[in-house]
């Protein structure tokens, strides 16, 4: 297949059906949708391009700095391009178009996670970016099919959703922001302010606060495991975070068991999660739940200073 004329622009609102295409394609363990595309291209710091060509969208690239972090001068870029347009073009122009923008806004590392496919781990090794030795499994879970009985409830335990919390959501962002303290990773992030915590995950349209189970002990919210859903029947295992205070115990298993169950009694038919290879614990708990590994992707890093 010859290269093609594509067209490299920024996102409009009408490119969201073909954005949300084009992330997802043959990538079924991606949950998203054109809403949430939408959303994402006007959070502060997130930039989105299209590739075009014929009037379609057949590509995106998704990038911006990494304001939590520690070490100056991070950035985040992932290109994806529908299956019959790889190859072509599509992908080489959006990653140069990218790369260009990141490191006009003093990005001087782009980190990205790759498809573990030859093409995807080709394409990225020839465009100069490194792999590492970190990657990240997805696993798939059939909703249809029974699931594990519902773990017993400590005593001084109960178990609300996160819709109980929505006149103040702020005991739930002290959880996810303990519980990202303790997650593995390159780069060393400061803790999320509230109100962007409250604008990049509370408020994502997604995010499905009658799913999202919470423990609670003492009157306290101590852990959860967070729902997003597409409309389609998916289901996606946002993050599962326990209290330092409370880890031990099982609290993380018992938020996501509920979560699930409540999942499954709507009528969902699959579960999506991602787990970094090293998080032993939280791929134990899956692997409990029935869990099965659908997916891989690398973690590659490449400079943009020369």
């Amino acid at each position: 297949m010859t290269s093609q004329p594509y067209r490299i622009r920024p996102f409009t609102p009408a490119d969201a059906d073909g954005a949300a295409e084009a992330y997802r394609a043959g990538r079924p363990h991606l949950v998203t949708t054109p809403e949430v595309v939408a959303w994402q291209s006007r959070l502060p710091h997130y930039h989105l391009l299209v590739a075009e060509l014929a009037g379609r969208v057949v590509g995106t690239a998704r990038f911006g700095p990494v304001t939590e972090s520690t070490t100056p001068h991070q950035g985040f870029l992932t290109v994806s391009v529908l299956p019959e347009r790889r190859g072509t073009g599509a992908g080489t122009a959006l990653l140069a178009a990218a790369e260009r923008e990141l490191a006009a806004l003093g990005v001087r590392d782009a980190h990205s996670w790759v498809d573990e496919t030859p093409e995807a781990l080709g394409f990225a090794a020839a465009r100069g970016y490194r792999k590492s030795g970190r990657a990240g499994h997805f696993g798939r879970l059939d909703l249809t099919a029974p699931l594990p009985p519902l773990p017993p409830v400590p005593p001084g335990v109960e178990l609300r959703t996160a819709a109980d919390f929505l006149d103040d959501p702020y005991p739930i962002y002290l959880v996810d922001i303990d519980g990202t303290r303790a997650e593995p990773g390159d780069l060393v992030l400061d803790d999320q302010p509230y109100e962007g915590w409250l604008a990049e995950i509370w408020q994502r349209p997604d995010q499905d606060h009658t799913l999202t189970a919470v423990a609670v002990a003492d009157g306290e919210a101590v852990a959860f495991s967070a729902a997003q859903t597409d409309g389609r029947g998916a289901y996606w295992s946002a993050f599962t975070a326990t209290r330092s205070s409370h880890r031990g115990r099982g609290l993380a298993k018992l938020a996501k068991a509920h979560s699930l169950h409540l999942a499954k009694a709507r009528g969902l038919t699959a579960a999506y999660t991602q787990n970094d290879a090293g998080n032993a614990p939280m791929l134990a708990i899956n692997a409990w739940f029935g869990y099965r590994e659908c997916a891989t992707e690398w973690k590659h890093t490449r400079s943009l200073s020369g």
